[in-house]
C-alpha cells in the first residue's frame, strides 16, 4: 500500500511540475470552459501514460474537473454551451474532453447533437476519444 502512495504523490508531483506551463498555454483560463480569476487543476485525460505528460494533461476549472472526473454529478445544460467552440481547439487533449462531453449530453440537448454532427476531427483524436471512458 506504501508503494502505491508513494508512485501516486511522485504522479502529483510531476503533474505540479506542468503548473506554470500549463496555466501559460491555457492564459490562465480553464481550457474547457474558459472561466478566468478561478483556481484551476491540472488534469490528465485519459487513458494516462505510465509517467505524466504535458500534452495529456489541461488545467480546468473545479467545476469542469468535478463533472469531467465524476460522470453522476454531469449536468447537462447551458454551462457546456461552450463546447461548440472548445471542441475546435488546436490542443488534441482539449478537443478530446470536449467530445466526451458532448456525448454525455447528445441524447437531451438538440446543440450538442448538431455540434457533434459537424465536426470534423484527425484520426488520432478520434481514437482517443473512444479509448478509456
Amino acid at each position: 500500500m506504501a508503494k502505491g502512495l508513494q508512485k501516486h504523490q511522485e504522479r502529483m508531483a510531476i503533474l505540479s511540475s506542468f503548473g506554470k506551463d500549463l496555466a501559460r498555454r491555457a492564459k490562465s483560463k480553464c481550457e474547457i470552459c474558459e472561466a478566468s480569476g478561478v483556481k484551476l487543476l491540472p488534469y490528465e485525460v485519459e487513458p494516462v501514460p505510465a509517467e505524466p505528460e504535458f500534452d495529456n494533461c489541461l488545467m480546468v476549472c473545479e467545476n469542469c474537473y468535478e463533472q469531467i472526473t465524476e460522470p453522476k454529478r454531469f449536468k447537462a445544460g447551458e454551462h457546456w454551451r461552450c463546447l461548440a467552440e472548445t471542441v475546435w481547439s488546436e490542443n488534441p487533449a482539449v478537443q478530446v474532453v470536449a467530445v466526451r462531453l458532448l456525448k454525455r449530453q447528445e441524447k437531451d440537448q438538440d446543440w450538442a447533437r448538431e455540434t457533434l454532427d459537424g465536426l470534423f476531427l484527425d484520426e488520432e483524436v478520434e481514437e482517443w476519444v473512444t479509448k478509456a471512458v
